[in-house]
């Protein structure tokens, strides 16, 4: 069972997300937050598998939220899911670095919501690769100088070139497909390279391999 926390400062927003996926099988809301200070402690009490959380409530904000949960140890279970009204969202991009595992807008269709759910609750990033990209690289650009990442000189060639497919939003099929490997090597890269670089999961990889100048806006370092 995928044990669902909401989180958003509209009822009326919580009761559909909830009824759409309570009527999923093997899917539970297991509480409801109206804010972040809200969320953290259900999600403190709860230990849901996925939290779906709003960006911007009033009070103690999504973003906030989203880092006291990633940032607390006994919650290294829970993956938080931010929801927001823009894709290209400066708030996103912070909660992602955070190490939220990705994001829906708001509008998205059920079925997708549903299929982001229980991706995230299996251990994938909820990444769309193209929206995701254009949202790291609109506000990485803004930074003058990549940040130091002391931990990049751990990596082996190999991870190297694997954490910059990644980041360039290739899933693991189609980098094994580019650097003619199994799609379980290509696994275990990625997983060293998160392990090395401490990236909660895939998507605060994609942030690391932008913010430490591996990759740059608009190209792919060598």
């Amino acid at each position: 069972m995928i044990r669902v926390l909401l989180a958003d400062d509209q009822a009326l927003v919580r009761g559909g997300f909830r009824a759409l996926l309570d009527a999923e099988e093997g899917v539970e809301v297991v509480g409801e937050a109206a804010d972040g200070a809200e969320a953290v402690r259900l999600a403190r009490r709860l230990l849901p598998d996925v939290v779906l959380m709003d960006i911007r409530m009033p009070g103690t904000d999504g973003l906030t939220a989203t880092r006291e949960i990633t940032a607390d140890a006994s919650l290294g279970g829970v993956r938080v899911v931010v929801l927001t009204t823009f894709q290209l969202d400066e708030y996103v991009f912070e909660a992602l670095r955070f190490g939220a595992s990705g994001f829906l807008v708001k509008d998205i269709e059920p079925a997708e919501l549903v299929r982001g759910v229980r991706a995230v609750a299996g251990g994938d990033a909820l990444l769309a690769p193209s929206v995701t990209r254009r949202l790291i690289e609109e506000f990485v650009a803004r930074s003058k100088e990549p940040r130091p990442v002391a931990e990049l000189a751990f990596l082996t060639d190999r991870e190297r070139e694997v954490t910059a497919l990644v980041a360039e939003g290739l899933s693991n099929a189609e980098i094994a497909e580019r650097l003619f490997v199994s799609a379980a090597t290509v696994k275990t890269h990625v997983s060293r390279s998160m392990t090395k670089l401490q990236a909660r999961d895939r998507a605060q990889l994609v942030v690391i391999a932008y913010e430490s100048g591996l990759v740059r806006p608009g190209w792919l370092a060598t």
